[in-house]
């Protein structure tokens, strides 16, 4: 038998944002029409360790059985150094016999799919008139949403803050070419945020970088940026005045520190998350129901996020005889 092993170069090539999306939409569908099972992700902290090992199997029966285990290891640190926090694989198995078919790096998977569940989101739940963006945080994730919310929504002004101005300015005079209105780079999440109708937290903050007073009636907001029960994007003021919108509600209530942190406060209940994504695609909740409605969508990842996107890189692959089929 040959594996497939998709390089990140690779991968990028393979899996273009808009292809990225239309995935994604199939993926949290099926999920929620029971054709996808996954459990909660297993997360390895060592002590004394600047990172962590989060392990992430599932299983789909659509288009044909498949199971995909991402194993990755985030690194918050790494940006001081260049490189991506989060370093892995995605494998993809054959769901009838469990052959390996395929190695799949995990960086890019993950920045891709994360943002395009995202554009999926926006498309969904922000203002169909929605188009003034702010991005908090100039990592691999704030790059790869620029793009994705070029596809969720025609945007008409896009704002960047970073810990630091330098860094927002530096994404702005990267990202330029890649963004049709000017990208300004601001010294403060306050001035970024202050009118946007379209809000993107990509931070490794473990404390609120959002707070309510900032926020327009009718925004939009996509938590990214933390997966951890202890950390959060975005104030209790807010996720409390908003209609709170998730991946997967099961892992939300275990995870999510936005969510968990809001609920120890006494602030919500778990009825306040109104569905998870799928249930706003297969139409089982109607999503935004008012213009002036904020709505959050807190995105922790799941694991057939990764499988959707290793199957599409795979079929796209075999049928160009992309990437390296070594005999294993």
């Amino acid at each position: 038998m040959k594996v497939l092993i998709l390089s990140e170069a690779e991968v990028t090539q393979l899996l273009p944002m808009h292809e990225c999306i239309s995935a994604m939409e199939q993926a949290f569908s099926a999920l929620a029409r029971g054709e996808a099972q996954q459990p909660l992700r297993t997360i390895f902290r060592p002590p004394g360790v600047k990172g962590v090992l989060a392990m992430m199997p599932t299983f789909s029966t659509r288009p044909s059985p498949l199971f995909g285990l991402k194993a990755i290891c985030v690194f918050p640190g790494n940006a001081a150094v260049g490189k991506d926090a989060h370093q892995g694989a995605v494998m993809l198995f054959d769901g009838d016999t469990g052959e390996l078919l395929a190695v799949v790096n995990a960086s890019a998977i993950t920045a891709i799919r994360t943002a395009a569940v995202s554009a999926l989101a926006t498309r969904l739940l922000s203002r169909e008139d929605a188009g003034d963006l702010a991005i908090i945080g100039a990592g691999v994730q704030a790059r790869s949403h620029l793009s994705a919310m070029n596809c969720a929504r025609p945007l008409t002004r896009v704002r960047i803050a970073a810990r630091s101005f330098e860094n927002a300015k530096s994404f702005a005079n990267e990202m330029q070419p890649q963004c049709a209105v000017p990208i300004e780079p601001l010294p403060n999440v306050e001035a970024a945020t202050r009118g946007a109708d379209i809000i993107v937290t990509a931070t490794t903050s473990r404390d609120p970088v959002l707070r309510r007073e900032w926020i327009s009636l009718g925004a939009h907001i996509n938590a990214i940026g933390t997966f951890s029960p202890k950390a959060r994007e975005v104030d209790t003021a807010t996720i409390a005045a908003a209609s709170l919108f998730v991946d997967r509600r099961e892992s939300a209530l275990n995870e999510a520190g936005d969510y968990l942190i809001a609920a120890q406060e006494g602030a919500i209940g778990p009825e306040h998350i109104r569905a998870d994504l799928g249930e706003v695609l297969t139409s089982e909740h109607p999503g935004r129901t008012s213009p002036a409605e904020i709505t959050v969508f807190k995105s922790l990842g799941l694991a057939i996020e990764d499988l959707a996107a290793a199957t599409h890189v795979y079929q796209k692959a075999a049928d160009t005889n992309a990437g390296s089929w070594i005999e294993f």
